[in-house]
């Protein structure tokens, strides 16, 4: 499912709806057990018509960068940043490739334009790509900032507290980018909003691979 789809969002809603209801009711279960946080009378809670709940608030989504690389899983809810990249840690780098592109491409692509990919990060600008493969593996960059704060806001509406999103911009992104976002996330419901404008760093913990040099060039996403 592309990233940047309504069908993206779609599961978006459904997934967190799931843990939100299953969240609900462990918690009155567990209330009924050993009784409800201290102010569930005249709480959100008790005006819902919950009987009882073990916990004022179950869910949120929280900052995942670490743990995401501990468990070897993706990052939360956020989208590629690139299908290769440099990590920066503690003064060291590590080369990275996305494990789900690399099976599916090397068998669908050409050498060189597999090589090309992983040397620039990104597929956006090179050419031989089927469309399926590329629209599935859309970078950060190349989506809308807005979409970002849609798939933010299609998580929220299933979470108590607030979600943990970064909205990555490229480097020429625009004051008016950063208020779109600002009024897409106030508009839309989201209780907080982080936008990260690529370069604006002199050491970031990711980058593009270092043949992409600065990201000046036309070899990052625009």
């Amino acid at each position: 499912v592309p990233y940047n789809s309504g069908e993206a969002l779609g599961v978006a809603e459904r997934v967190m709806s799931f843990i939100e209801g299953e969240a609900r009711r462990a918690s009155s279960d567990l209330a009924d057990e050993r009784g409800s946080f201290p102010e569930f009378s005249g709480s959100i809670w008790d005006e819902m018509g919950f009987g009882g709940m073990r916990n004022a608030t179950l869910t949120t989504i929280a900052p995942t960068g670490s743990l995401s690389i501990i468990a070897g899983t993706s990052s939360g809810i956020e989208p590629l940043f690139a299908v290769s990249f440099t990590r920066n840690i503690l003064g060291r780098k590590f080369t990275e490739n996305n494990p789900l592109f690399e099976r599916i491409a090397r068998g669908r692509l050409k050498r060189d334009t597999f090589e090309m990919i992983i040397s620039k990060g990104t597929l956006h600008g090179v050419s031989g790509v089927p469309g399926k493969i590329r629209r599935l593996f859309v970078t950060a960059h190349e989506i809308d900032p807005v979409f970002h704060v849609k798939m933010q806001a299609a998580f929220q509406r299933h979470v108590d507290n607030a979600v943990s999103k970064t909205v990555n911009l490229p480097p020429d992104a625009s004051i008016r980018d950063a208020e779109r976002v600002f009024r897409a996330a106030y508009e839309l419901g989201c209780k907080g909003i982080t936008i990260y404008r690529y370069g604006s760093k002199m050491n970031e913990v990711l980058r593009f691979p270092e043949y992409a040099g600065s990201c000046r060039d036309m070899s990052c996403p625009n």
